[in-house]
């Protein structure tokens, strides 16, 4: 039992420093292969962006609820995850509480969230045995919850419905294995170029 003890505490002081940098929406799944494998910073850093892509659009959708936080604007776009992002894009925050920190709660709650269960998985998740059949759809179901919630909060859905149209273009035309970064160049591209349109006619 001591053995085991010790075996988990310093697996604890291996893993634990390495929670808190590795934040990166989804990466730290794919980062264990990237450390073990010979280090190839290109691929990384390549791998980084294609996971992470879909931030550029929340970024570009919470310019404006970000601007006035202050000091807080740095943590609130280094802690941004999907969850923040739908919590804090749609949530109806009263007036008498404060936007900033209504938002800066919310993403270190998420932030302590991702980081202790990494952590907690990471040291005793080779204890728990149990099957993931089935599982797949969780990602697919969270990013159908994000859009539906987006769609049903705004009023003008131009913006959503061009990114509908070049997602289905890109998938004939690519397929499904590789549509995913044409579309989302695609849709910053043709964003970018409709942007004064969109916001006047209220569409941001």
């Amino acid at each position: 039992m001591e053995d085991k003890i010790k075996i988990l505490s310093k697996a604890f002081k291996c893993a634990f420093p390495y929670t808190i940098p590795i934040f990166a929406g989804s990466v730290e799944f794919v980062a264990v292969n990237i450390l073990l494998g010979a280090f190839n910073p290109i691929q990384a850093l390549a791998m980084t962006v294609m996971i992470n892509a879909r931030h550029l659009f929340y970024g570009l959708s919470m310019l404006d609820k970000y601007r006035g936080t202050g000091f807080k604007k740095l943590y609130l776009i280094f802690g941004m995850c999907d969850e923040s992002f739908s919590i804090n894009y749609t949530a109806d925050i009263p007036k008498d509480v404060d936007r900033g920190w209504f938002m800066f709660f919310v993403t270190a709650l998420n932030h302590l969230y991702w980081f202790t269960g990494a952590t907690l998985g990471g040291i005793f998740g080779s204890l728990i045995n149990f099957s993931t059949e089935g599982l797949e759809f969780v990602m697919t179901a969270m990013f159908a919850v994000i859009f539906l919630e987006s769609w049903m909060k705004e009023k003008r859905r131009a913006s959503a419905l061009i990114g509908i149209s070049i997602s289905a273009l890109c998938l004939i035309a690519f397929g499904s294995e590789d549509f995913i970064i044409p579309a989302m160049l695609a849709m910053i591209g043709v964003l970018t170029l409709l942007r004064k349109p969109l916001e006047k006619g209220g569409d941001k």
